[in-house]
């Protein structure tokens, strides 16, 4: 089971991951958001914003967050890192329902060049 500083550092890899995006994908990066990422297995969330194509993390809580933010997404520490590592399909993932990811009908349809 991945770590409460590994799945952090897993953020920041996709955080820097998103900064260098080209072409389509960066307008996507580029969303202006509040963002969410809820650990189940270790029942932490992560708070923050998606803004000029970087993640900024700026908070830790237990359990679900207490906002909602305008992406939510939510999965396992384990994949978390696998999704970030390319070890684990975005869309596969998504569409078994191993990743939760929640948005506005607009934000999806940029994030979709994401995935």
């Amino acid at each position: 089971m991945a770590t409460m500083a590994e799945c952090r550092s897993a953020l920041t890899r996709l955080s820097d991951n998103l900064a260098t995006t080209e072409g389509d994908m960066r307008g996507a990066a580029a969303l202006d958001r509040s963002l969410s990422c809820h650990i189940k297995d270790l029942d932490i969330t992560f708070t923050g914003r998606l803004a000029g194509g970087l993640i900024e993390v700026r908070d830790t809580v237990e359990g679900p967050p207490r906002e909602k933010a305008e992406i939510r997404l939510a999965m396992t520490g384990d994949d978390l890192v696998a999704l970030v590592d390319g070890d684990l399909n975005f869309a596969k993932a998504w569409g078994s329902g191993r990743v939760r990811l929640e948005a506005g009908f607009r934000d999806l349809l940029k994030l979709r060049s994401l995935l």
